[in-house]
């Protein structure tokens, strides 16, 4: 279930609003520009499905979202757990890549058909987290300064749509912001 906690960009230890409420989490990023949205969850996705076969399963929305937005391109970004240290290497090489804040010239949609991540969106002088699961869509505005973490032990497969075959690409800001708050693992034990 989406979790969104929202602090401010000057004090991650001062929690504004911790949610799992649906409609909530809806609202409160659409006052920022960004959209939410839940798709029904088919099938399973194993470490040997392919992107072919996670895009069969959500064929009808992701054609429907790419009309209606303008996104030409689509992909599957996935890392799912196997076995060995060449896997725990290539999965915190992956998580380090996008833990520094950067924003996109283009808008960054994404649906989680699997497992979790954390888009970390600095908007203004908060900063909104939001775990998003199976099920989730997130469409962040170009320009919007952000960063993503896939945890410690990285599970998950999302669907990612492109105006550009370069859409994906990160300027960094520079900015060492997303260092002084809590990583996706950080925040789902505050649950426990």
């Amino acid at each position: 279930m989406t979790l969104l906690v929202v602090m401010p960009d000057d004090d991650p230890a001062d929690v504004v609003l911790r949610s799992r409420d649906a409609g909530l989490i809806r609202t409160e990023l659409a006052a920022l520009g960004i959209g939410f949205d839940r798709w029904p969850v088919r099938g399973a996705v194993t470490p040997t499905s392919t992107a072919d076969e996670v895009l069969a399963l959500y064929r009808g929305e992701v054609d429907a979202l790419s009309a209606r937005s303008g996104m030409k391109v689509v992909d599957v970004a996935q890392l799912l757990p196997e076995p060995g240290a060449a896997w725990a290497e290539r999965a915190a090489a992956a998580r380090t890549t996008f833990l520094a804040e950067h924003r996109h010239a283009e808008d960054e949609v994404r649906f989680f058909a699997h497992g979790r991540g954390c888009f970390y969106l600095h908007v203004g002088e908060r900063v909104h987290a939001v775990v998003c699961e199976a099920g989730d869509l997130l469409s962040v505005p170009a320009g919007t300064r952000h960063w993503f973490d896939m945890g410690r032990a990285p599970e998950f497969c999302a669907v990612r749509f492109f105006q550009e075959a370069d859409g994906w690409v990160g300027d960094f800001t520079g900015d060492p912001l997303a260092a002084a708050f809590p990583d996706l693992d950080a925040l789902l034990a505050g649950e426990r």
